[in-house]
């Protein structure tokens, strides 16, 4: 499960730094990113071999075409999180911004979806992929409220738009970041019970809430 360490940890990091304003923390995250991406290509190669030799059927090619799909996702993540280490280099060298938002609490409930989600993926744990769907709107919600609070901030000290831009460029990347735990939890679903549940998301909820 190395892919899923390292695209865990970029996150982790990319996020600290920014709370931390660690230039030297972005940094690491974002020269780390070319090892990610080699992860990728190499398990990518790998199901493609056993596509090819074996011809799956069945729940085996079920798993194959998964894992295909969570390797994307997870590198997919990686990127993000070197997005947001960008935004952490340049925050770190300007003042404070004046937006009253929870970025560490937003990042914290982001991380918390990948971490369930690689979880259930462990664990082959149908009931706790769900669980990340049902987080998904929230973190949106939260991204939401973010984009107001800049618009707040941008018109009360203008001179402070490019940070605050770079702050919101971040909260975006967390908001997709989950879009991606999401769509791992979705493909754990599909491992296991081979039902495709994206695309659903209303049908989801109406069985949620009864």
């Amino acid at each position: 499960m190395t892919v899923c360490a390292m695209a865990e940890q970029s996150v982790h990091n990319a996020t600290l730094a920014i709370t931390k304003r660690d230039e030297v923390l972005a940094r690491s995250v974002i020269d780390k990113d070319v090892k990610l991406d080699q992860m990728e290509v190499k398990v990518e190669e790998a199901c493609l071999k056993v596509l090819a030799l074996h011809q799956p059927v069945a729940a085996d090619l079920r798993f194959i075409i998964a894992v295909l799909k969570i390797n994307n996702d997870l590198e997919r993540i990686g990127d993000l999180g070197v997005n947001i280490a960008e935004r952490a280099v340049f925050l770190a060298n300007e003042p404070s911004t004046a937006v009253s938002f929870d970025f560490a609490g937003m990042a914290a409930r982001a991380q918390a979806m990948l971490r369930k989600s690689i979880d259930a993926l462990v664990n082959l744990d149908t009931e706790l992929a769900r669980e990340v769907r049902a987080s998904d709107d929230e973190v949106d919600a939260m991204n939401r409220q973010m984009y107001l609070k800049v618009q707040e901030a941008i018109r009360s000290h203008p001179e402070q738009v490019e940070s605050l831009i770079h702050l919101l460029s971040a909260s975006r990347h967390l908001e997709r970041m989950a879009d991606h735990a999401t769509n791992i939890a979705e493909d754990v679903i599909y491992m296991i019970e081979g039902e495709v549940i994206r695309h659903r998301a209303e049908e989801y909820k109406s069985q949620i809430s009864h």
